[in-house]
């Protein structure tokens, strides 16, 4: 059996590390001696270069020359890898990156003042440049032109920097000046330090760590398609695969899962580019992503969140990869010759049955009777449910249960993460049922449909005919119109309650944006937050964004409309709940009204619902009289806005007088209420103290 120089090293990435390594120094000592006249010279400059000028020695054939114990070290290194079986970060580097020894032993003395600080001053030396002690690309290039020019050389710097592999830090100096540094997290993986945060904005997942594809809970059609794209990515018949859905609904641990197939771990990036209104890509990330995944050997996948319209160009990974994968949401697409070969797969929201089995699978042993409400109840992605289901056992070890309930999973899901979703809507707090809402017998008729339509979106189109079902989708849109004041928000907010869902309401100001573009941008991210958390959406005062559509005069004109037509479109998507109330539905275009599934009138109250609303809103030890309040009833055509700040308004001229509302503050009230909206009011005069009450307030 023949043996190879260095049979005594381990075959591990930190000894191929360390080859290199000594490689570099070697050119570095040779670099020196030609400056210095000799190496002895040289070590008496730098007395640290002793040892390794010694290690070196120990290792190379004596009485050969410089150029001779390169070409040798270079073989004896081809040598032991060739009996190496596991995976070497950079010998993976030079085939997928197309680099050759000269380059990678370039790379690596980029990198010698990372491991060992006492070289920045050899560099510092060499360049006559005080301060500067990383090496720059005039004192490399110099360090291998070895006698036939400097081309080679300058190729493998070029060649390193478009691989992301080096970085200049002082661009703004002359090129020969540029100085170089090897970005961290390359250089630990290179030298055989494999971490799970590798940076701020790239994460290792280890195959170990992943799913096996057929321990996914997918639909049936989904899995069978996703069972054929390993094999499609290994032969190369497809280069990418892009996946598409909400966040959170599984499409990293898909990625993971096709990773492990092909026998790799997961690299995780977040590759976004800064920018205003434009789908851009961090150049820089990317080329560095290809290198770390060649490290790592992992299949990247970078995750993007476009807004309606947005195109990413997304270039090839300089290092050659067998595939990258990309997550998208719904909206927008990429190009480029990154994705030229590229399977598309839709994640769309789990079903009741998937649902339930993520439910099942994250509570684990924890006993939980009502599992099948669970699922109904709350339509989350699959990692939301895994997120809330965490949290759920955490409330029920707070009361100190073994089992979880569903209490515990409401809080569980109003815990989860919504910073996204509150940035452009306000969350509404919800509480009471239908009795609390005194409207007539139509208009709540209307709203216990809605609230089955509601509960049932989901079994809807299965229980109508296949062309009608098939152009349904899960959502429910509902347009509350009538009068200020007449319940429309507060019948919203009883919906949300009696369905057991949290209600959130577009903040306008925050989503109307006067660049092109943004309101859309985030009229999308706060529809697709929504969807992702099952929650209900309130588009209070609707007609200011539904607008009509004008004929086109100008420039705003024409943009407005596009928002319009956005908007339409979005609708028609939704998959959520939406309510849109306005007390000026003649101002909504035709269009939107159309895309309402529901459509609820609230009229102002009669004798008998005003009746009922003030009842509703005085306290229960009241000392109004029944004859008062049959006159106030029957004469004073307030909404349910206006008697409920009558009611406020009488409560705090009570606590004046002892505490107890009675006739003269409910008289004052509602007189101060005519005044405020310019009327005048149809009660007749009761007595003095009212009035004298009436004309303080």
């Amino acid at each position: 059996m023949s043996h190879t120089p260095f049979d005594d090293l381990p075959r591990t990435p930190s000894e191929h590390f360390r080859l290199y390594f000594f490689a570099a120094v070697a050119r570095v000592l040779e670099g020196l001696a030609h400056s210095f006249g000799s190496h002895e010279a040289a070590v008496e400059h730098f007395p640290f270069l002793a040892g390794y000028r010694d290690e070196l020695a120990g290792r190379v054939p004596a009485d050969s020359n410089a150029r001779a114990t390169r070409d040798w070290w270079q073989r004896a290194t081809s040598e032991w890898e060739r009996t190496a079986k596991d995976h070497l970060p950079l010998r993976a580097l030079r085939e997928t990156a197309g680099l050759d020894d000269d380059c990678l032993t370039m790379l690596a003395c980029a990198g010698l003042v990372e491991e060992d600080a006492r070289f920045g001053s050899v560099f510092e030396a060499a360049q006559e440049s005080p301060g500067q002690r990383r090496p720059n690309a005039g004192l490399l290039g110099a360090w291998w032109r070895d006698g036939e020019g400097g081309d080679a050389a300058r190729a493998n710097l070029r060649r390193l920097q478009s691989c992301g592999l080096v970085h200049v830090v002082n661009h703004e100096a002359p090129r020969a000046e540029w100085s170089l540094q090897v970005p961290p997290a390359l250089w630990d993986l290179l030298r055989g330090d494999a971490a799970e945060e590798i940076a701020p904005w790239a994460r290792y997942r280890a195959p170990c760590a992943l799913a096996e594809l057929d321990s996914l809970i997918l639909p049936r059609t989904l899995a069978a398609q996703l069972a054929q794209v390993p094999a499609l990515l290994a032969s190369g018949e497809a280069q990418a695969i892009i996946l598409r859905g909400h966040r959170h609904n599984g499409r990293r641990t898909v990625a993971g899962a096709i990773a492990r197939s092909l026998g790799k771990g997961l690299l995780e990036i977040d590759a976004r580019g800064a920018g205003v209104g434009v789908a851009q890509i961090d150049e820089e990330k990317w080329r560095l992503a290809g290198a770390l995944a060649a490290c790592l050997n992992a299949l990247p996948v970078a995750e993007f969140d476009l807004a309606p319209g947005e195109t990413l160009t997304l270039p090839p990974l300089a290092c050659r990869t067998e595939a990258v994968a990309v997550a998208l949401g719904r909206q927008g697409g990429v190009s480029g010759e990154g994705v030229e070969r590229a399977l598309t797969l839709t994640f769309e929201m789990p079903a009741r049955g998937e649902r339930r089995e993520h439910w099942r699978q994250s509570l684990g042993a924890r006993a939980c009777d009502n599992l099948e409400e669970i699922s109904e109840s709350f339509r989350l992605t699959g990692g939301n449910i895994r997120r809330a289901a965490r949290l759920a056992c955490v409330y029920s070890a707070l009361e100190r249960r073994d089992d979880v309930r569903l209490c515990d999973v409401r809080q569980a899901t109003r815990a989860l993460s919504r910073e996204t979703l509150e940035t452009l809507a306000a969350r509404v707090e919800t509480e009471g049922d239908w009795s609390h809402l005194a409207v007539c017998a139509d208009t709540l008729e209307e709203l216990r449909d809605l609230e089955s339509r509601c509960r049932n979106r989901e079994h809807l189109p299965r229980e109508v005919g296949a062309c009608l079902g098939a152009q349904m989708n899960h959502g429910v849109r509902a347009l509350f119109s009538g009068v200020s004041g007449t319940g429309k928000t507060l019948a919203a907010r009883l919906l949300a309650a009696s369905l057991g869902k949290d209600l959130y309401r577009l903040d306008l100001s925050t989503v109307v944006n006067k660049y092109i573009g943004e309101t859309e941008k985030n009229l999308n991210q706060v529809f697709a937050r929504a969807e992702e958390l099952d929650v209900i959406l309130l588009l209070d005062e609707g007609d200011a964004l539904l607008t009509q559509r004008t004929d086109v005069s100008n420039a705003n004109d024409r943009y407005a409309n596009l928002e319009t037509n956005y908007l339409l479109q979005r609708l028609e998507s939704y998959e959520g709940i939406l309510v849109v109330t306005t007390n000026a539905s003649d101002r909504i275009d035709a269009a939107f009204q159309r895309r309402m599934d529901v459509r609820v009138n609230f009229n102002a109250p009669d004798a008998a619902e005003r009746w009922s609303i003030w009842q509703l809103h005085l306290p229960a030890a009241h000392e109004v009289s029944r004859a008062l309040l049959d006159e106030v009833a029957r004469r004073c055509e307030l909404t349910g806005g206006q008697i409920r700040n009558a009611v406020l308004h009488a409560a705090a001229l009570a606590l004046e007088d002892g505490g107890v509302v009675a006739d003269e503050h409910l008289e004052a009230a509602v007189r101060r209420e005519y005044r405020k909206s310019g009327a005048v009011c149809p009660l007749r005069d009761v007595n003095l103290t009212s009035r004298a009450r009436a004309s303080r307030w």
